[in-house]
């Protein structure tokens, strides 16, 4: 019970979650590119910045995450404004791709997530997409009862409404509902809709803190395994 509310539910977002974290996927692509780590730090840093502030909506980010700009129109305006450390041209084409091929599931959150699942909480899918068509979906329906990807709703986190949204996915209100990310600025939007919160770091930090909060053992072991899947999306 948390503030008169019975705990039913499991909401978690997807890269650097289940995923490795996205700084480290990213790093991956910068070397392997021949990126500029300060164009792209200049760039990425404003951009997401002001994703996450008042005014959003003229950002190509926040058009991205919410589908009203295509993959291939971002990687264009992104490729634009950064510079390779051989003075080339950055490739547009299939920028993404190469952005977030280092990044592969985390076995621990995926355990972690059945293992809720099993013990009777319904669990949901909550991700901002930088393009929709890259999610290993073959994994969904073992992990999730739900799935909502901004770019397929209209929608992205912060917005109160996809937080309301997800938890509807599920048959459950905000309340009933627990929320992991890796941006701390989604999580208190989630805590601010009424859900409890939880600042995903590592995965063993979460899972102790999710096994506290519902109160079931959830570390996996009697889990079968499954084979090792990239992916590409936050």
């Amino acid at each position: 019970m948390i503030n008169g509310a019975q705990l039913r539910g499991v909401i978690t977002d997807w890269g650097g979650v289940l995923t490795t974290p996205i700084l480290t996927t990213v790093q991956a692509w910068i070397q392997a590119d021949g990126i500029d780590w300060d164009s792209y730090h200049a760039v990425m840093r404003a951009w997401v910045f002001d994703a996450y502030g008042p005014d959003a909506s003229q950002n190509p980010v926040h058009a991205l995450e919410r589908g009203e700009c295509t993959s291939a129109e971002f990687e264009q305006i992104l490729a634009a404004r950064l510079l390779r450390t051989d003075g080339g041209v950055v490739t547009a084409e299939g920028l993404l791709q190469r952005m977030f091929a280092a990044s592969t599931r985390v076995p621990a959150m995926y355990d972690m997530v059945r293992a809720a699942r099993g013990a009777g909480f319904r669990t949901g899918l909550l991700s901002n997409s930088w393009g929709c068509d890259e999610y290993p979906r073959a994994d969904f329906p073992g992990l999730f009862d739900a799935v909502v990807i901004s770019g397929e709703c209209g929608m992205r986190k912060p917005e109160q409404a996809i937080f309301l949204h997800a938890a509807k996915s599920l048959g459950l209100e905000p309340e009933q509902c627990v929320f992991i990310d890796d941006i701390e600025a989604n999580v208190a939007a989630a805590a601010a809709c009424g859900m409890t919160g939880v600042h995903h770091l590592e995965a063993d930090q979460t899972t102790a803190a999710l096994r506290d909060l519902l109160g079931v053992p959830l570390d996996g072991t009697d889990q079968p395994p499954e084979p090792d899947v990239g992916n590409t999306m936050r």
